[in-house]
């Protein structure tokens, strides 16, 4: 999808693209859990699968599906998101849990998803915890995400 300066932002956050999430996509990090998923959805709309990669939990990355994100980003007319909350949790690193609604339109008719996913900050970058992909980790194995705490004692509560 072509974007001009003054085209609106996919989020539903009424500023243009390039005040809003046009500028996480173009390298400026997220400041919290909430814009992280919110310049996802806008990145879904847009086609930009390697922010969509790149943003998801690094020890996740080599198991998400490129084609099928690719597919689904460019089949799909994106109706709107809602957020209904975003929750910063106690502790380091921090974590977060954004509840949102995303509502599209493909082939098999219109659909809306509401999820509650869960965030994590690391190197004062806003990381996506893709709950369909496996974090391979014990309970006392360094946590994927690069805190140096144990799994248990980080990320284990949010996959």
């Amino acid at each position: 999808m072509l974007t001009t300066p003054h085209t609106s932002c996919p989020c539903g956050s009424s500023k243009p693209l390039h005040e809003c999430c046009g500028r996480y996509h173009a390298g400026t990090p997220a400041p919290s859990a909430e814009t992280l998923m919110r310049s996802r959805y806008s990145a879904y709309v847009l086609g930009q699968v390697d922010y969509l990669l790149a943003t998801t939990l690094p020890a996740q990355q080599d198991g998400l599906d490129r084609d099928a994100i690719s597919a689904w980003s460019a089949q799909s007319t994106w109706l709107g998101l809602e957020v209904e909350s975003a929750e910063i949790l106690a502790g380091q690193p921090e974590h977060a849990l954004v509840t949102f609604t995303v509502r599209w339109h493909d082939d098999d008719g219109e659909h809306s998803h509401r999820e509650r996913s869960a965030f994590v900050q690391h190197l004062e970058r806003w990381y996506f915890i893709d709950p369909s992909v496996e974090l391979k980790a014990g309970r006392n194995d360094p946590c994927p995400c690069g805190s140096s705490q144990k799994f248990k004692k980080c990320c284990a509560g949010f996959t």
